[in-house]
């Protein structure tokens, strides 16, 4: 609103004053929940260097035991135990609230699981394919961290720009122009005040002339 349209009461003007200081707390906590979203991502984008780190060696770790594994025992004799897994790796995907943001809470089972229940015989296959597959379990279980952790971050730095806007609006534009309105309030109150004092004294002036008259 235009600050000339504004009625420069003393009503008007503890309404701005309230206004301001909402939007003064309003502000606060915003930045408070800007800067305790940055530090959360900060630390979780720490977590997600070190599985990157971790998914890469794994990764490296699962090629070279499946290629000895194929190499040594054959790429038949590797396929065959694939295909005789029952098992299947089992999901669930909840959220969890982390400082106002919903973010991905992902719980897995059966990925990693024991040798007698991986369903091929035990004595039909080699020691380096059970490394190979153990090493692709591993691979695999660390996976879907990353991947509740780079959800996480996303979300949490959309929530980080959402804030950091309001911070803004808040900061350069809502607070100067309430700020504005009730230096101008102030203002046309005291130029009034003065008037109404001018007003009265030329009363009086006029008052005690027809007196002495």
């Amino acid at each position: 609103m235009p600050v000339r349209e504004i009625q420069p009461t003393r009503s008007e003007l503890l309404e701005v004053k309230k206004k301001i200081r909402l939007t003064q707390n309003g502000y606060k906590i915003l930045k408070l929940k800007r800067d305790g979203l940055i530090l959360e991502f900060f630390k979780i984008l720490d977590q997600a260097k070190d599985l990157r780190v971790e998914i890469a060696r794994r990764y490296k770790e699962a090629s070279e035991k499946i290629a000895i594994a194929s190499a040594v025992d054959g790429v038949i004799a590797v396929r065959s135990a694939s295909y005789a897994l029952t098992g299947h790796p089992e999901i669930q995907l909840r959220s969890r609230n982390l400082m106002g943001v919903v973010v991905p809470d992902i719980k897995s089972s059966k990925i990693v699981a024991p040798l007698t229940e991986r369903g091929y015989g035990i004595i039909g296959t080699s020691p380096r394919i059970d490394e190979a597959t153990e090493a692709y379990e591993n691979l695999v279980e660390t996976v879907v961290k990353a991947a509740e952790l780079e959800t996480t971050m996303k979300k949490l730095l959309e929530e980080i720009e959402r804030t950091k806007r309001r911070v803004n609006a808040l900061e350069y534009k809502i607070l100067p122009e309430l700020e504005e309105i009730e230096r101008f309030i102030t203002f046309r109150l005291e130029e009034m005040e003065r008037d109404n004092i001018f007003r009265l004294k030329r009363i009086k002036n006029k008052a005690e002339a027809r007196a002495e008259v």
